[in-house]
């Protein structure tokens, strides 16, 4: 492990000497996480990209990339463009990225399961916001929104999700 390491664990996620509370996926923490068990992946994953709204924020740091109202993640598992984000018109199984909620208007994107992905061991694993305390996520990571925004700026090439 290393300074720039963000590390899920019992009592949340540390971050750059922090200690901030979080929620993983309804299904728990798993090491076999397949598509729709809602569970949080085990393990260490790169950070690859980040997302944000455009017309709700500010651009949070130089690398982030818009998300456009045509953008969508593809959650369809027999399609070659599974756990890939994708543009509408999509007509295969997804999801919006640019949601009438404020749940993806800032968005850490993990590589589990990508870039060449495995059929059904699940798409993407982001860090977005929670929807409240307590309440899980689909499998993502879910942060407080002022906490979220504190971190995606302290963001370094070399910073992984760990979690534990």
């Amino acid at each position: 492990m290393t300074p720039l390491d963000m590390v899920v664990g019992p009592t949340g996620l540390r971050f750059a000497g922090r200690q901030f509370p979080c929620v993983v996926g309804r299904g728990g923490i798993t090491s076999d996480k397949r598509e729709g068990d809602g569970a949080t992946p085990r393990g260490t994953h790169r950070i690859v990209g980040l997302l944000y709204r455009p017309d709700r924020m500010a651009r949070p740091t130089d690398w982030a990339v818009p998300i456009g109202p045509r953008d969508l993640w593809s959650d369809d598992p027999t399609h070659e463009d599974y756990n890939l984000m994708v543009r509408a018109p999509y007509p295969h199984s997804h999801e919006q990225l640019r949601r009438a909620d404020p749940l993806y208007d800032l968005v850490l994107i993990t590589d589990w399961n990508w870039p060449r992905a495995e059929r059904s061991k699940g798409s993407a694993i982001f860090i977005h916001r929670w929807r409240r305390p307590g309440y899980p996520t689909e499998g993502c990571v879910g942060l407080r929104p002022d906490h979220l925004a504190w971190i995606a700026p302290r963001i370094r090439y070399a910073t992984r999700l760990i979690v534990r």
